[in-house]
């Protein structure tokens, strides 16, 4: 069974304050520059599109970025940056990936704040028994037109469940994504966006790490 929520990104609720198993609790201050993250959509996947983290890290700093900080292989940068989230900053980390590694991954921007939101927004936080490893959210460039409801409608055949919430895509796959026959990494392009998919684990660890850069002065 598949369902879905279409609201605004603004619409979010508050983290549930009982039993935040899903959410980050760390307390932060403000920065003295904001803290970015970027995540890169299908790189190191099946020896294509190399990136290794540690040249990906030094070419942020060539950029004039603060502090950048990687997490896993799939590119997710954190950093602090003087420059707002903008078509523009994307199309530079693209295009300074694409001189420095041969490959022009799409490049998705949140603030620290962002991320917050999404987790507080997400669907499942109430829910204990849901595996976080079987929850999935996709990072969305921009926030989806009315044919998105079409789109959903069109899987209620499938077992998992799905609630897009403005720029964000939240999805439960009950047997694991690898299992899974829902062409959920296509579903960005029939929104007429792009997007790239993080699972909840990584979710909760890219902020924790934000809230670190965002702690220290």
């Amino acid at each position: 069974m598949v369902t879905w929520e279409l609201a605004p990104q603004s619409d979010t609720r508050s983290a549930s304050t009982s039993d935040r198993r899903f959410a980050s609790r760390r307390r932060y201050t403000a920065s003295i520059m904001p803290v970015l993250i970027s995540m890169l959509r299908g790189i190191n996947v099946g020896g294509h599109n190399k990136v290794n983290m540690t040249a990906l890290r030094a070419l942020f700093e060539s950029l004039k970025f603060e502090d950048p900080r990687t997490y896993v292989q799939s590119g997710n940068v954190i950093f602090r940056s003087k420059e707002k989230i903008s078509p523009a900053l994307a199309k530079k980390i693209q295009k300074a990936i694409e001189g420095e590694f041969g490959c022009r991954p799409e490049v998705i921007l949140r603030t620290a704040e962002e991320l917050r939101r999404v987790i507080a927004a997400s669907p499942f936080d109430s829910r204990r028994k849901l595996e976080p490893g079987k929850i999935l959210v996709t990072f969305l460039d921009g926030e989806p037109g009315p044919e998105a409801h079409a789109v959903l409608l069109s899987l209620k055949s499938y077992p998992e469940e799905l609630h897009l919430k403005g720029r964000e895509l939240y999805i439960y796959f009950p047997d694991g994504a690898g299992r899974s026959k829902l062409p959920w990494s296509s579903l960005a392009k029939h929104f007429k966006t792009v997007g790239t998919a993080r699972n909840w684990n990584s979710v909760i660890r890219i902020l924790s790490i934000a809230e670190e850069l965002e702690a220290e002065k």
